[in-house]
């Protein structure tokens, strides 16, 4: 799989970009704010609907404007397919397959796969569960694209339920408002347990993946393993050796809707949703201990690195090669880092790295250079991307 041509407007710090891309190496180079990380997000937005630096899409779009556009020309497997987005201020999104839209925007998920490493990703390992959580769900989604619209379902029944929950417990509980929650328990625990089932599945794909990444990035450090964590699944469910049954997705409903009815008193003192994914995290281990708390600065890069790696392994050995994005990463790493992953770049199909000089990439990955410059004053700045010399001068 690879972006034949990318094209964004009113993005970011974008007036209009057209780039025209080929498989192989491309490097963004450049002075930070000049937008080359703007454009992999842009990228990366296409692949998962959303960004890895900010939370809403409000930011997105260019200061002075009302809406954003992005735009990519996929190719894989020897076909072509052209994916659109265009972000509203204050209204939906709308998106285009081949130019014919589409009724929900997430239904362009699947064309475009990406896995992306920035600085961001340290939070992977120090941040809290909520960033452990949309690592686990992006993948899953990458890895099955239906499941946007079981997230989007689960995550509607939660803020619903949950304002259930918040009204009953200020006022006397009436049979109703009890009878109501029921109803809410059962359309809670059908999501929770497709979306469980499918990050349980993932774990146990993933853990070769992320041992054998982290061994090759530090060897000399303890074992790196990744397990579910969870207050209300069963031990044996949790463990990422168990081989996932086709049968547990029902096994896992009852088990919600169990704990939900077990939990119900203290969620309606609490007046929040105690039970669910949304309650969960992705433990990262070394050795016995968790990373979180314990890893040394390094060790910590190493894990993120690792995880987006076996990322990485794990879409590449089980469908399409996505592209792979380094967002100005070579610099944050020492050279057994930037080795591990320049090897792993080396193979890929297509790789897009923002720099902001070139002795920062790998010579071994004999990247195509295209500079991003900005020209105009404080008040109108805009940026252009030329194609040059990989050691010529800014």
């Amino acid at each position: 799989m690879f972006i034949r041509a990318l094209s964004v407007r009113d993005f970011r710090s974008w007036e209009h970009a057209e780039l025209e891309l080929s498989p192989g190496r491309t490097v963004l180079l450049g002075a930070n704010g000049n937008g080359k990380t703007n454009l992999l997000e842009a990228v990366g937005y296409l692949a998962t609907l959303g960004s890895h630096r900010v939370s809403a899409d409000a930011p997105l779009i260019r200061m002075g404007a009302t809406q954003a556009a992005i735009g990519a020309t996929v190719v894989n497997a020897g076909r072509e397919l052209r994916v659109d987005v265009e972000l509203k201020q204050g209204a939906a999104n709308r998106a285009q397959i081949n130019r014919s839209p589409v009724r929900r925007s997430r239904e362009i998920l699947g064309i475009l796969q990406t896995v992306l490493f920035a600085p961001e990703d340290l939070a992977l390992v120090r941040g809290d569960p909520g960033e452990r959580r949309r690592f686990l769900d992006e993948l899953c989604t990458a890895r099955l694209p239906r499941l946007a619209g079981v997230r989007a379902d689960y995550d509607k029944v939660l803020r619903q339920r949950s304002a259930l929950l918040k009204t009953a417990g200020r006022q006397v509980r009436s049979r109703s408002d009890l009878s109501t929650l029921d109803v809410w328990d059962g359309h809670l625990a059908e999501h929770a347990s497709v979306l469980l089932t499918q990050r349980l599945r993932l774990v146990h794909d993933l853990y070769p993946y992320l041992a054998q990444a982290y061994r090759s990035i530090a060897p000399e450090s303890r074992p790196a393993a990744i397990a579910y964590r969870s207050g209300y699944l069963p031990p044996d469910l949790l463990d990422p050796a168990r081989v996932p049954e086709p049968d547990d997705v029902d096994q896992v409903r009852e088990i919600v809707l169990r704990e939900l009815a077990a939990a119900r008193g203290r969620e309606l003192d609490r007046g929040v949703c105690l039970v669910g994914p949304h309650r969960d995290d992705l433990e990262l281990l070394l050795g016995s201990a968790p990373a979180k708390g314990f890893a040394s600065h390094g060790e910590s890069w190493s894990f993120a690195l690792a995880l987006r790696l076996a990322s990485f392994e794990l879409l590449r050995n089980t469908g399409a090669e996505p592209v792979l994005l380094l967002d100005d990463v070579f610099a944050e790493l020492d050279r057994r880092r930037r080795t591990a992953l320049a090897e792993v770049a080396a193979g890929a199909e297509q790789v897009l790295i923002t720099a902001a000089v070139a002795e920062d990439v790998p010579a071994e990955l004999d990247a195509a250079p295209l500079r991003v410059q900005t020209e105009g004053d404080a008040d109108r700045r805009t940026s252009r991307i030329v194609a040059e010399d990989m050691h010529s001068q800014p």
